[in-house]
């Protein structure tokens, strides 16, 4: 059984990953909307909801933000996409999340948020060429991993930025006090 304390921090929990799902979305169809890869670098993203998913990582557990980065893909993909491009998320955003995981279970004190964030940024791009490549059947298109890389770190710069004033104004909700970290 359960105790009211208990139950109260599951409600918590609930409504901020509903909040990060809902915040992710939205920010992927704002990205949808400007057109980056075009001028800049085809195939380059912001990464914006990416900004959700550090923050989650930050506050809440690895099996909830993994809840929340396949959410969020599949919503995204549901509202904007075809399956090709959920693919293509999916592999991109199940990398970005294993590898920024990983940093913040064993270099938290030392990586800043910006530094987890160029890593997941570059994971993202990589696992996206994993997925095309699987698609056409060709390791080729490797070939364009250095452009990508190059947008991997200024987003993830970007988004790291906006995650660390993201989580100190969090921080201060009483809705957010139970998880923020002792480490940090």
């Amino acid at each position: 059984m359960t105790s009211l304390a208990e139950e109260s921090l599951l409600l918590k929990k609930t409504v901020i990953l509903a909040i990060f799902a809902a915040a992710a979305v939205v920010l992927g169809i704002i990205e949808s909307m400007i057109p980056v890869g075009s001028f800049m670098m085809p195939g380059a993203k912001l990464g914006l909801a990416n900004i959700m998913i550090l923050t989650c990582l930050y506050f809440l557990n690895g099996k909830d933000t993994l809840m929340l980065v396949i959410l969020k893909t599949l919503l995204t993909a549901m509202v904007l996409g075809t399956f090709s491009m959920m693919l293509f998320s999916l592999f991109g955003a199940l990398l970005s999340f294993g590898v920024m995981y990983g940093l913040m279970k064993i270099s938290r004190k030392r990586l800043s948020l910006i530094g987890i964030s160029v890593a997941g940024g570059i994971a993202h791009n990589i696992g996206q060429l994993a997925a095309a490549a699987i698609v056409i059947d060709s390791l080729n298109i490797f070939y364009y991993l250095p452009v990508l890389m190059i947008a991997g770190v200024a987003t993830g710069i970007v988004v790291g930025i906006a995650v660390r004033y993201l989580v100190n104004a969090l921080g201060h909700m009483k809705l957010f006090a139970p998880f923020v970290p002792n480490e940090y």
